[in-house]
């Protein structure tokens, strides 16, 4: 929408396991309803980069990002217009950087019969049009 010239973000390749709220809130529900009490890990097993979301979500409204450059000079830019749309911020590193986490949620799928309904994508599709239909209502 225009409100900001550029995002700033940290370790780029740094790959997480992306679920969805709903998924995770439907698996607590579900350890709740268990007799005996039981440790149980919700993730959907697959884990995709930071880089990967941002190129999903400018995507999603109308951007194609092209990277250029390498470590904390790294910018993604707009493949159309060449303005930068990412850039990297060393403030946004973290010291003890783990850089792939993926869950094992084999436990809750057999025992509990859950697994993730929403995938990656479409997690992705819906924090973005959220936050725009937002932005829109504020008028900023």
């Amino acid at each position: 929408l225009g409100f900001e010239d550029c995002v700033y973000l940290g370790n780029l390749d740094a790959e997480r396991d992306w679920g969805h709220a709903r998924d995770y809130i439907e698996g607590m529900w579900l350890i709740l309803q268990q007799e005996k009490p039981d440790d149980y890990v919700l993730a959907t097993g697959t884990s995709h980069s930071v880089r990967s979301f941002v190129e999903f979500a400018f995507k999603e409204v109308g951007k194609s990002v092209v990277w250029e450059g390498t470590g904390i000079n790294e910018v993604g830019r707009d493949k159309d217009t060449g303005k930068a749309l990412v850039r990297i911020d060393a403030r946004y590193f973290r010291p003890t950087e783990l850089y792939k986490l993926c869950g094992d949620s084999s436990k809750a799928r057999s025992r509990l019969n859950w697994k993730p309904r929403r995938s990656f994508e479409d997690m992705v599709r819906e924090m973005v049009r959220s936050d725009i239909d937002i932005r829109t209502k504020e008028g900023r």
